[in-house]
């Protein structure tokens, strides 16, 4: 029996924002967005695991590049508050999951800024637990951050859905028991998550 339903957030619950981020960031540095991709996914997980801060990243890019450093006090804030595109629909289903007494869980690898703006925009109030790759030291697909959130939502794998619109991320959940749903569009989604006997009707 299911008994929680977990959220990715990038290409879920928002449009992906990968692109527009490099794009913004890129504008403002001065440089094109595929130098900036190339150069930034040298850091990017040491980035998303927060282990390095914004001020580092951009201090070991601009000086890769040799360009100034930004001048804002958080460049992937503003890009954030930017291209972050909320999929209003996907949120109409975690509600509706919520009011039908089902867990909710929010599981993304991101990075401070980006969780700073969640907490300033009170997503929280639709989840049960969060978690955040920046605040757990880890991301996906290692194993260990699922088993986090399972532990917040106290329930068992097999209780548990997690929905992602990236393979290797379901498939990681799957190893740790977790059913896994590949997500591609709204109605999609709804239609798995009843295969699971999730109920949605209002």
């Amino acid at each position: 029996m299911i008994k929680a339903i977990i959220f990715d957030w990038g290409g879920v619950l928002i449009d992906n924002p990968a692109d527009g981020l490099m794009t913004f960031c890129a504008k403002s540095l001065g440089i094109k967005t595929e130098i900036l991709k190339e150069v930034f996914s040298l850091y990017e997980m040491e980035f998303q695991k927060g282990r390095i801060s914004e001020g580092d990243l951009w201090e070991k890019i601009c000086g890769k590049l040799k360009i100034k450093k930004p001048t804002s006090n958080s460049l992937w804030g503003e890009a954030v508050k930017n291209i972050f595109t909320d999929k209003k629909e996907i949120y109409q289903i975690v509600q509706i999951l919520k009011n039908k007494g089902y867990k909710t869980g929010f599981l993304s690898n991101t990075e401070i800024p980006a969780m700073n703006y969640f907490y300033d925009n009170g997503y929280e109030r639709y989840f049960d637990a969060l978690v955040f790759s920046c605040a757990e030291k880890m991301v996906k697909p290692e194993e260990t951050i699922y088993r986090i959130a399972l532990k917040k939502l106290k329930v068992k794998p097999r209780e548990a859905i997690f929905i992602d619109d990236k393979p290797t991320y379901i498939e990681a959940a799957r190893k740790v028991g977790i059913r896994g749903i590949l997500f591609k569009t709204h109605d999609q989604l709804k239609k798995e998550l009843v295969l699971f006997s999730v109920t949605l009707n209002q």
